[in-house]
């Protein structure tokens, strides 16, 4: 829809806009050669990237002239980055433990066409989201770090990982300590949650990144699961209240107090 019908998608962007978001996220999570190759679209993982970060900007600016009260306030476009269908560290096929259907450079690859759409489509940040496979997630920072090198600029990098049931793990198996500890190597913005449990059941989780991380913390919770007809029972009043109590604990960092004051070199 980013090339077909820009105009929803921005009109979606100005909403969230409008509601008050500093940092909006392109409409590009599985937007690499990797997944498009499921509807013969990969071809397009370029322009799709590069499209989707100038409808974000377009949002920015034009929601900034329709609302001059906010023309001095920063907002901030985010080029996600989504997990892929494919991961390393997990076999498709349980007869062949040892088979992966991607390879680490291949994935890199990817990534790194991914990254140059998005940079030069004009994102501010740099999101790895929605992070199930911790090897994912390092071969996209070892591509956006490469890009970053060859285009001689420096990016914030925000990451947000996914736990995915109530053992705290995430799909691959790793604890929040251990995604935590394998992605700190990178000199990230932030590291986060995003999705799967909901916001109740994912503040332990939440609260042990802000003891432990060096870096700004950030949180973006679901309704919780969605229940067996693929609907989410929570209402948006619930979510509110429950996401409310993040603010007043003070559990995570606000990444955009530390964006005002970013380096921005490209």
């Amino acid at each position: 829809m980013s090339i077909t019908q820009p105009q929803i998608i921005k009109a979606i962007h100005k909403e969230y806009l409008k509601a008050g978001a500093d940092i909006i996220e392109t409409n590009t999570f599985s937007a690499t050669t990797v997944a498009m190759a499921d509807y013969g679209m990969e071809s397009l993982a370029y322009e799709l990237n590069y499209e989707s970060a100038k409808i974000a900007k377009e949002a920015v600016a034009e929601f900034k002239k329709e609302f001059p009260e906010f023309a001095d306030v920063p907002k901030y476009v985010a080029g996600a980055f989504g997990p892929t269908n494919r991961t390393l560290s997990l076999s498709p096929n349980v007869n062949d433990p040892g088979f992966r259907a991607i390879t680490f450079d291949e994935l890199v690859e990817a990534y790194a066409e991914q990254a140059k759409g998005l940079i030069e489509g004009g994102s501010d940040i740099l999101l790895v989201e929605t992070i199930f496979d911790t090897l994912n997630a390092k071969a996209a920072l070892f591509a956006i770090q490469n890009v970053c090198k060859e285009k001689n600029i420096k990016m914030p990098v925000m990451v947000s990982g996914t736990i995915t049931d109530a053992s705290g793990r995430t799909l691959s198996g790793q604890t929040t300590e251990a995604f935590l500890n394998s992605i700190s190597h990178v000199d990230l913005l932030s590291v986060g949650l995003n999705c799967a449990l909901g916001a109740k059941d994912m503040r332990p989780y939440l609260e042990e990144l802000s003891d432990k991380a060096p870096f700004f913390v950030s949180a973006y919770p679901n309704a919780g699961l969605p229940n067996q007809f693929g609907e989410y029972d929570q209402d948006a009043h619930a979510m509110g209240h429950e996401v409310e109590e993040f603010f007043k604990s003070r559990i995570f960092k606000y990444c955009g107090r530390l964006l005002r004051n970013y380096a921005f070199t490209h």
